[in-house]
């Protein structure tokens, strides 16, 4: 049976649904996975992983140390890449050093476990565990990288990317971003495998509205309350609608470290009436905000292709993203959403504001009597054929079970390919 084991930096996570789902298509195929965590899971419903490397004691640590001694040759390439072949910064040195005894702490974790291959989700600091880990034990690794561990965190990224036996990314755009700004890697190494969510069959109509909240222009933004996803942007383009005279209500779903900022700049610019900070809101709770948003808006800086739009997009919500990274490939601009140029507060108020318009005619467009029923129907159908193009666009290339088995499909034979051209670890049966 092939042995992996499977780290992240949190897992189980509310945000990171994938990385389980990962995890049981590979049980699912007769694979044995180690499920790993480098963070304390708090609170959380699901079953917890196999190793928590921030719950470790003191003899794991002690046995660690040792075994970065012992194993030297396997590490020492890497820790003198740190000391004396970066340009990174002191503290981001330092790190470096904890993680690569972190490292050494996985290995301890999983020695005698069988474990043959390594793979971790994201390119962030598990994955440098995951590469210590896997040299001192002697068997190979791959990672996924998303997007702002491509395009933003890049420490040491040349140096993963080099030691990975192969590495999934999730859109077309990070594909020849690797292979542009890393050249000297193996166009092969790098592989597409998207992620995706489960359609809806039915999408319910809007739950219905009293008369006063008729005409009011209702946004969702859903994601973690960090600066990358730039919600900032999105209330000051509040202000800029307030002032223009347009009844709307604003939805932000999520919790982080931004909270206060962004709280304070609700006060300063008089939206408290209209931009609520719902906090972190129960994944079974999502639907409702959903249905009841006209739009739902997202204005990262960095973004790999983002769930929530595609959660959205598969209710037929009409969404309104940057045109960034690997979003386009998901957000067709006018055909299966709306794209703003990245950065353009006006261009971004400007589709706000058409979005708007559309959507009144389409509630116009209710009164038959209406003299201009007709001009308003034909408007109105345009939002209805990019709900469907939405739809559609989900079903049928960011399926959740289709890139799933794709995922397996791709993983598996790679892991088992390579583990037949390995070298055999015990020196007396290499001569056999």
């Amino acid at each position: 049976m092939l042995t992996v084991a499977y780290l992240a930096n949190q897992f189980p996570s509310p945000v990171e649904p994938y990385v389980g789902e990962e995890i049981e298509e590979l049980r699912s195929r007769g694979i044995r996975v180690i499920a790993g965590s480098v963070r304390k899971v708090i609170h959380s419903s699901e079953s917890p992983p196999d190793v928590v490397l921030q719950s470790l004691g003191l003899p794991v640590l002690l046995q660690a140390l040792w075994l970065c001694v012992r194993e030297w040759r396997q590490i020492s390439s890497v820790v003198m890449r740190i000391v004396f072949g970066s340009n990174e910064p002191p503290l981001q040195q330092v790190k470096a050093l904890v993680h690569t005894w972190l490292g050494a702490c996985y290995a301890v974790c999983l020695t005698g476990r069988g474990v043959q291959h390594i793979h971790v989700h994201h390119g962030y600091f598990g994955s440098w565990i995951a590469m210590v880990a896997a040299r001192l034990l002697g068997v190979e690794f791959s990672m996924t990288l998303h997007g702002s561990d491509l395009l933003l965190q890049t420490a040491y990224l040349d140096v993963k990317l080099e030691n990975c036996a192969f590495c999934f990314t999730v859109s077309e755009y990070n594909r020849r971003y690797i292979l542009k700004h890393y050249p000297e890697i193996e166009p092969q190494k790098i592989v597409i495998s998207r992620l995706g969510v489960a359609p809806v069959a039915n999408v319910r109509c809007l739950a219905p509205r009293t008369e006063a909240r008729r005409s009011q222009f209702t946004l969702l933004t859903v994601g973690r309350l960090h600066p990358v996803k730039d919600h900032a942007f999105l209330v000051r383009a509040c202000a800029q609608l307030q002032e223009r005279g347009v009844t709307f209500e604003c939805s932000v779903a999520g919790d982080g470290p931004e909270r206060r900022h962004l709280a304070s700049l609700i006060r300063r610019l008089g939206l408290e009436a209209r931009v609520t900070l719902l906090g972190h809101v129960p994944r079974n709770q999502m639907d409702s905000l959903y249905e009841q948003a006209d739009v739902v808006v997202l204005t990262s800086r960095s973004e790999g292709i983002p769930l929530v739009l595609m959660e959205a997009m598969a209710r037929g919500k009409i969404v309104l993203a940057p045109d960034i990274t690997g979003i386009p490939e998901l957000v067709i601009a006018g055909s299966t959403g709306f794209l703003y140029p990245a950065g353009s507060m006006d261009d971004c108020v400007d589709r706000l504001l058409f979005i708007h318009s559309l959507i009144q005619a389409e509630r116009a467009a209710d009164h038959p009597r209406s003299e201009v029923h007709s001009f308003l129907l034909s408007t109105a159908r345009q939002l209805d054929w990019v709900r469907h193009a939405a739809r559609l666009q989900v079903r049928h290339n960011f399926n959740r079970r289709t890139n799933l088995k794709s995922f397996g499909d791709l993983f598996i034979p790679r892991v088992a390919a390579r583990r037949e051209h390995l070298p055999h670890e015990d020196f007396v049966l290499q001569q056999i």
